[in-house]
């Protein structure tokens, strides 16, 4: 089926244990207005390879969120993505817009969620979520689109997932 209707699409993304996953299932959880989608759900080994791969996971989610679109109803997809991910899919063009919304934190806080909060030993791990994180504060105004950032090092993941409804919200119109 070919899609017919161009709904925006909003990304959420963020470091491991930044609090995505948390956030979206609070907004899954109250939202009547736009459909609230886990990037992990399609996730599968197959994509641990090269970009190539990755990019076919990209593409796989823009045709889901397409699909789910054509009720009328924007999607919102929470996952670990930068822009140039999405909008190099030919699936881009199912989308009247794509805005990307990035949880960030302070290292510090970043830190103690992934070791206190979720036992995260792996060093390389750690150390990849870090970097991604000051990754996304770094160039949030320097991608195309630009990413809107929500610092979360001091809120509760209510107040996160408030201001990541009000960005959307904002958006709708």
């Amino acid at each position: 089926m070919q899609p017919t209707k161009k709904e925006k699409l909003y990304i959420i993304t963020g470091a491991s244990c930044i609090g995505k996953s948390t956030a979206c299932e609070r907004l899954f959880i109250n939202e009547t207005d736009y459909i609230v989608m886990e990037g992990d759900l399609l996730w599968s080994d197959q994509y641990n390879t090269p970009e190539d791969n990755y990019r076919a996971y990209r593409e796989l989610w823009m045709r889901v969120c397409s699909n789910i679109s054509q009720i009328g109803m924007p999607v919102v997809l929470c996952g670990c993505a930068t822009p140039e991910q999405f909008e190099m899919c030919e699936g881009r063009t199912y989308f009247s817009e794509i805005i990307y919304i990035a949880i960030v934190a302070e290292e510090r806080e970043l830190l103690s969620r992934m070791k206190l909060g979720r036992g995260v030993i792996d060093e390389k791990w750690i150390e990849s979520s870090v970097q991604f994180n000051e990754w996304l504060k770094d160039n949030a105004t320097k991608t195309t689109p630009t990413i809107q950032l929500v610092d979360n090092t001091h809120m509760s993941p209510d107040e996160t997932a408030k201001q990541i409804d009000a960005i959307i919200r904002q958006n709708m119109m």
